[in-house]
């Protein structure tokens, strides 16, 4: 280390000895030929909003427009099924309904029921909530490691249908409680 600090003082004093660099400075003289004095703040405008001094009823906003949260398109079971099978229908099931069924109601209802992630859900925001999720799928998959050997290995060697089936119940776990 005393290296290091004799270097330091050798460099600190060598930078006021080195020439300065050529060229022109084109930041000189910027600061006088601004006039700060001559700036002052300006109101545009002031309106007054008179109401009438009666008993009034409002008009209710019309549905579709601003003013309430809007509901959620959520993804029926069958369209779920659907892009599951245009994704990876070419994929040698053992038996596609079982693992369909594993996917659409038994996975999420395994993730939707962690702990961790229902406390997420309620108390953090959506990317923490993906975190706990992740993790929650996870647990899910190795559980079932022993029946769905065949869903086990897709997960873990398909960068593709790990990412579906994240999206896909997570969209169906977190999106289906804020609505």
């Amino acid at each position: 280390q005393p290296e290091w600090e004799r270097l330091s003082i050798f460099l600190n004093l060598l930078i006021p000895k080195l020439p300065a660099p050529e060229g022109t400075d084109l930041s000189k003289g910027i600061l006088d030929a601004i006039d700060m004095d001559s700036y002052r703040a300006e109101k545009l405008a002031t309106e007054r909003i008179i109401l009438d001094d009666k008993d009034v009823e409002i008009d209710p906003v019309p549905a579709g427009h601003a003013g309430g949260k809007p509901e959620t398109e959520m993804d029926r079971l069958s369209n779920i099924i659907q892009t599951f099978n245009d994704l990876f229908g070419n994929i040698d099931w053992a038996d596609k309904d079982r693992i369909a069924h594993v996917i659409t109601v038994d996975i999420p209802a395994r993730v939707n029921s962690d702990e961790r992630y229902q406390n997420a859900k309620q108390n953090s925001d959506r990317e923490n909530a993906r975190v706990e999720h992740d993790r929650a799928l996870n647990d899910a998959i190795n559980e079932r490691m022993g029946d769905e050997a065949e869903l086990f290995a897709k997960f873990f060697q398909d960068p593709l249908f790990q990412r579906w089936l994240r999206d896909t119940i997570f969209k169906a776990t977190y999106d289906a409680a804020a609505a």
